[in-house]
């Protein structure tokens, strides 16, 4: 596959292709990069991205500049290069899972295009990951090479995505797992998870009741924490007795009359104990409140 030759514009660089390089040797185990405006070069490529003036995936062009760009998603965002190429091969890359290469699509490529096109509604502001590829260009003081520095942000880049996926697909195959405990859930209440698995969107999603979420740690205690009143939130559902506030060890044994209770947070989100029997015991006070 190294016979392939794949060209984007040479200077100065942006997310959209470099994380567009970054998805296509998710596809390509090997090409041939050039960065160039040479249109000569250009119209010999098999694939050219973010230049050329032309979209055409049958044909390898996923370029976003020319009059009338390259259309939209249905919320308004236009594609840039990296949408593009996503949507082409990002259910490729994402090994045919369409519920996964939709989510990264509206979690990060949407975004990076958003910000490429000047499309800011609804992005948030401050250092963006956009900004960030950004600043792997030499700036106006040093003199970098600049195809040099592109590929350390396609390294970059290549990473994130991988970790990105590697992210959505978790709390994709979270959510049928944390739906069960929720169907399981004696007290609808009390949702009890037996690995902790990312929860909070699906609890929000399709409990209204529960108040709670008990799940064993990493280092084999067990937790209890609060449902959030929205997500996002600082506030909780329910929060846990104010007498618990800020205490550890002996100081919380005494005050639950649980003899392994370890700590409850100042904020009363989240406590814990050695057994899973004793953070029950604590979600039973904590209800009762």
């Amino acid at each position: 596959m190294n016979d392939i030759t794949i060209v984007t514009h040479d200077g100065n660089f942006h997310a959209d292709d470099v994380f567009s390089i970054a998805a296509l040797k998710c596809v390509f185990p090997a090409f041939n990069l050039v960065r160039t405006r040479n249109a000569d070069i250009i119209t010999r490529a098999d694939v050219v991205l973010d230049v050329g003036g032309e979209y055409d995936p049958s044909l390898g062009r996923f370029d976003h500049h020319q009059r009338g760009g390259a259309g939209e998603r249905e919320d308004g965002i236009p594609y840039s290069s990296f949408g593009l190429i996503w949507k082409k091969y990002g259910l490729e890359i994402c090994q045919g899972n369409q519920e996964l290469a939709t989510s990264v699509d509206a979690g990060l490529v949407s975004t990076i295009d958003a910000i490429d096109c000047g499309h800011v509604t609804g992005v948030t502001t401050g250092i963006s990951l956009s900004h960030t590829i950004s600043m792997f260009n030499p700036t106006w003081q040093e003199e970098g090479d600049f195809d040099a520095s592109f590929n350390e942000a396609v390294d970059f880049a290549s990473r994130v995505l991988a970790r990105f996926i590697a992210s959505a697909n978790g709390g994709i195959s979270a959510k049928a797992i944390v739906a069960k405990a929720i169907d399981d859930a004696e007290d609808p209440r009390v949702i009890v998870l037996e690995k902790y698995t990312p929860w909070k969107r699906t609890v929000h999603a399709l409990s209204e009741a529960a108040l709670y979420v008990v799940y064993p740690s990493q280092s084999g205690q067990w937790r209890v924490q609060t449902v959030p009143a929205e997500l996002g939130s600082f506030e909780d559902r329910k929060s846990l007795p104010k007498a618990w506030a800020g205490l550890n060890g002996t100081a919380l044994q005494e005050v639950t009359g649980i003899d392994d209770a370890m700590f409850c947070h100042n904020g009363l989100f989240i406590a814990g104990a050695e057994s899973f029997a004793s953070t029950m015991k604590m979600v039973s006070i904590a209800l009762a409140e």
